[in-house]
């Protein structure tokens, strides 16, 4: 016990050392970041300079250190320039592909790696910053890149996007190119043994050596590995998270941007109304310009709309029933405005409301996207000194600038919350790497290196398990426990164990042989039949995957479903009588009719035993096979008459596995095709007796096919246990 306490206060003397050095590490990476952003602007170079810091710390520290200098960094330099808050994430990145970069000794040491990561940096700071700035700021030859993004705009003669995307990737080239050298400068300044001392670690065990960490790190799952579910948890909690807040900021900011909106175009037409004399509105529309205070009043309004440059028209409209008569319509530098006493047809958005505008009612703010546009209009009533309305003042405001507004919002938006998710990713990520996945794949090693071929082994490898030392204080360090007892007791009672599996494996490989031979005796050419046929189904499928076909259908649970199943497609042709499944002929129309009653046998058979268990999920697929593998792409197949994807797709795939293997294999009523002429028969059928897609993927796999012709041919009758194991 006292031993245990001493490794236990040893252990966290080390750990807090190891903490000291990495905030330090994390200190004068951000320093680092902002002396040289500091300096840089100081002297008037056109360069940022602030993610030196960040490199140095992710390439000593890891991802986490450099992921926190990069938000502090553009969080602190957003106190002087707000927008800098919004570039975090592209520190962010650059500090991720910093540490995933240097765990390879060979990027580390090569100019050639350390320029494409030079390119790398361009593309993240300058690319991505690039387009960044383009949502936020439009385009500008403002700025130190100005001279550049001119030279490429106007005498390059690119558009306005490559030219500020060019020129700000060609900045952040050199901006980068500098970092990177005054980084690598730093490390070869810097000691050894003190590098050995910044790396980021939490070990809950006896730290790995470097051969065994390769090895525990290559570890593979036979699905997804827990790190990477810990990351998509993660990854789908931060997503959802970030999806409701974002999606209920950005609807309360449409809804107070256009609350803004309205109310300004509101404003505007209420201003509008108010210089107009509307006792003189039939004046206007008689005589235009030549009635008296019609240019005074058409100036007044001009002053109104420059003074609002969200207003894109104003004007000033006579509702009649026969349309909007113009009082006063200002000119754009789009087009003109229309004469007085011109008149306009309605434009259908304002249809709805023509009954209250005829009565000279206010109406709701409209939204249209008509003749002019997508607008947002307010309609002011304007009333004569007898109270009537004469007219109305109208604004209208482009909803583009407003759509504009919001895209710039919720950009910035989203780049606030992949910066701070990078963030909780990183730590994350660190948790589960130290706290769950090493000493998880470590027992994992341990139990798969474990030998017992001699005593001697087995006692070096019960103690290499109790030299993992896994100390996290959780279930895992009881889980680590119990594994280490349990593989004491089993290397004692291995001899034993190791003659029982003896026997068990003798016997389940006699009953299989036995199964196997009863089907091969049943149908002379099935044997080898249901195993090549599901060879070749098997190959189908992942080509149709890899051609993007039926992805919502080809899930990997669906893929092993029809594989495993697919030897029982002919399960009906048990109730076939041997006569007819073994006729060396042509079979009679009669006995054609009975052979082709197997699929429906053989659903029969199968809706019994999912009857039985209904649990089992590839029977459902079998029972597809069994009743659909003779149906054709065009109708004509039997024993239903399904065509196109009526026919399940599990089925389409088997009827040319089926039919391809007929071609090439000897039967008892007719010799072998060639490969190749039994290729080309399968290609003829396409969109006739096959699914053109299945016929693609199966002429896509050829060589495959091939192969495993080839290989049953060689292997003769009987089974080939080795691709089989493969495949199912």
């Amino acid at each position: 016990m006292e031993k245990q306490e001493s490794w236990e206060k040893q252990r966290r003397k080390l750990h807090n050392n190891r903490m000291k050095w990495v905030v330090l590490l994390c200190l004068f990476g951000f320093v680092l970041n902002y002396a040289c952003n500091f300096i840089v602007n100081l002297l008037g170079f056109p360069l940022y300079m602030d993610t030196i810091g960040t490199i140095f710390t992710a390439w000593l520290g890891g991802s986490l250190p450099g992921v926190f200098v990069a938000l502090c960094t553009n969080l602190i330099l957003g106190f002087g320039n707000p927008e800098s808050i919004y570039f975090g994430i592209l520190n962010v990145l650059i500090a991720v592909v910093t540490a995933f970069w240097v765990q390879s000794p060979k990027r580390r040491h090569s100019v050639g790696w350390m320029m494409l990561l030079t390119f790398l940096y361009a593309c993240i700071g300058g690319g991505l910053g690039a387009i960044q700035t383009w949502v936020f700021d439009g385009f500008s030859m403002d700025g130190a890149n100005g001279f550049l993004i001119r030279f490429f705009y106007e005498s390059m003669q690119l558009g306005a996007f490559w030219a500020q995307f060019l020129a700000a990737f060609l900045f952040d080239l050199l901006d980068k190119a500098l970092s990177l050298t005054g980084c690598v400068l730093l490390l070869l300044a810097m000691p050894a043994d003190v590098k050995a001392k910044l790396r980021l670690t939490g070990w809950r065990q006896k730290p790995l050596v470097d051969e065994k960490l390769a090895e525990v790190r290559r570890a593979r799952c036979r699905k997804i590995s827990l790190g990477t579910k810990i990351i998509a948890v993660l990854m789908l909690a931060f997503v959802t998270i970030a999806v409701g807040v974002t999606g209920i900021s950005l609807m309360l900011f449409q809804n107070f941007s256009k609350e803004q909106h309205s109310d300004l175009s509101r404003g505007v037409a209420r201003m509008a109304a108010s210089v107009i004399d509307a006792d003189r509105v039939s004046e206007y529309l008689e005589k235009g310009e030549a009635a008296e205070g019609y240019l005074e009043t058409k100036e007044m309004l001009q002053k109104i709309r420059d003074t609002y440059s969200d207003v894109e028209y104003l004007y000033v409209y006579q509702i009649r029933e026969d349309g909007c008569h113009v009082v006063f319509d200002l000119d754009t530098e789009e087009m003109p405005g229309e004469e007085p006493g011109t008149v306009i047809d309605f434009d259908p958005a304002f249809e709805p409301y023509l009954d209250q505008l005829l009565r000279g009612e206010n109406i709701d703010t409209i939204v249209s996207n008509d003749t002019y546009g997508w607008l947002l209009t307010e309609y002011e009533p304007v009333y004569d000194s007898k109270g009537n309305c004469v007219c109305y003042a109208a604004s209208d405001i482009a909803m583009n600038d407003v759509r504009r507004y919001e895209v710039d919002f919720f950009v910035k938006l989203a780049s606030l919350f992949l910066g701070f998710f990078a963030l909780l990713l990183a730590i994350g990520l660190w948790l589960s790497t130290y706290h769950l996945v090493y000493p998880i794949n470590s027992m994992a090693y341990a139990a798969s290196a474990f030998a017992y071929n001699s005593e001697e082994a087995r006692e070096q490898n019960v103690e290499q398990i109790r030299e993992l030392d896994i100390h996290t204080g959780d279930e895992l360090e009881n889980l680590y426990l119990a594994f280490a007892k349990t593989t004491e007791d089993s290397a004692r009672y291995f001899v034993e164990m190791q003659h029982k599996a003896e026997m068990i494996s003798l016997l389940q490989s006699g009953l299989i042989m036995v199964l196997a031979d009863m089907v091969e005796n049943r149908d002379q050419s099935t044997g080898d039949h249901v195993r090549k046929t599901a060879a070749y189904v098997n190959i189908i499928l992942k080509q149709l995957r890899a051609m993007g076909y039926y992805q919502d259908q080809l899930t990997d649970q669906y893929m092993q479903d029809v594989v495993r199943s697919a030897p029982l497609h002919d399960v009906g042709k048990i109730q076939v009588s041997d006569a007819i499944l073994n006729k060396p002929g042509k079979l009679t129309e009669d006995e054609f009719e009975q052979m082709k009653k197997h699929t429906l046998a053989g659903q029969k058979i199968l809706q019994q035993a999912i009857e039985t268990m209904p649990e089992a999920d590839y029977l459902k697929e079998a029972m597809n096979l069994a009743t659909y593998h003779h149906e054709k792409w065009n109708g004509k197949g039997y024993p239903y008459g399904l065509a196109g994807e009526d026919i399940p797709l599990s089925a389409r795939v088997m009827a040319v596995a089926d039919v391809f293997d007929a071609l090439v294999s000897k039967r008892c009523y007719k010799e072998p095709f060639t490969f190749e002429k039994a290729i080309s028969i399968i290609q003829e059928g396409s969109g006739n007796h096959f699914d053109p897609k299945v016929v693609e993927a199966f002429l896509a796999s050829e060589e495959e096919v091939r192969a495993v012709a080839e290989r049953f041919e060689h292997q003769g009758p009987g089974l080939n246990q080795e691709l089989w194991n493969k495949i199912s």
